[in-house]
């Protein structure tokens, strides 16, 4: 893998690790909908993700990361129809997808 694919891996890793910091002692959707600037700062980072990931499947489209294209997808969301962002659909990609995403992610990483 070369070392500017690894670059944006590096940043989709951090913005996770982002992520879930932001989400420390959000205990729900209920939780989270009540807090802009977690909303904000949540939205943010997965917009990063979805670009990151966008241009390392630029050089690199055999990248074993699982939803590709919806990650992509929703950072087009977030940046150009946010008018269609869902509080719980954010939620739920945070909760239950982006671990699979982490995992997917290190595992790529190890095996440089």
């Amino acid at each position: 893998m070369n070392a500017e694919t690894n670059k944006y891996l590096f940043d989709i890793q951090a913005s996770i690790d982002t992520i879930i910091s932001h989400l420390d002692g959000v205990t729900d959707l209920q939780h989270y909908k009540k807090d802009a600037k977690t909303i904000d700062a949540v939205e943010r980072r997965l917009a990063i993700i979805g670009e990151a990931l966008w241009k390392a499947d630029k050089i690199n489209n055999t990248l074993p990361i699982t939803n590709k294209i919806k990650i992509i997808g929703l950072r087009h969301i977030l940046v150009h129809d946010y008018d269609l962002i869902d509080d719980e659909a954010i939620w739920t990609i945070c909760k239950k997808y982006l671990p699979v995403l982490k995992t997917e992610v290190m595992d790529i990483l190890s095996k440089q």
